[in-house]
């Protein structure tokens, strides 16, 4: 797998890889990271990457992180408070 371009945000690292005939199109914030997988042939090279990744979608992604940061927060907030012991559970 190879990195084959950047799309600049202010908030998060966007990175393209190509490898076995799909691009990874990488989202990362902080700790959290999301990929999407799309065939070589679904799009026209990078262009077409950031064609697909528009406002819209990127408001979801952003969106997405914040449900996953949230729902981080909420399950160490009920680990920390004793009302779940994780490791008896296992």
């Amino acid at each position: 797998m190879r990195i084959i371009a950047n799309i600049p945000h202010p908030k998060i690292t966007i990175n393209i890889f190509s490898m076995n005939d799909k691009y990874q199109i990488q989202f990362l914030a902080g700790n959290m990271e999301q990929t999407f997988k799309i065939a070589h042939n679904e799009v026209n090279g990078v262009e077409g990457i950031q064609k697909l990744v528009d406002e819209a979608f990127l408001q979801k992604v952003l969106e997405r992180f914040n449900e996953m940061y949230l729902s981080l927060k909420e399950t160490k907030e009920r680990l920390n408070s004793g009302t779940n012991n994780l490791k008896s559970e296992i």
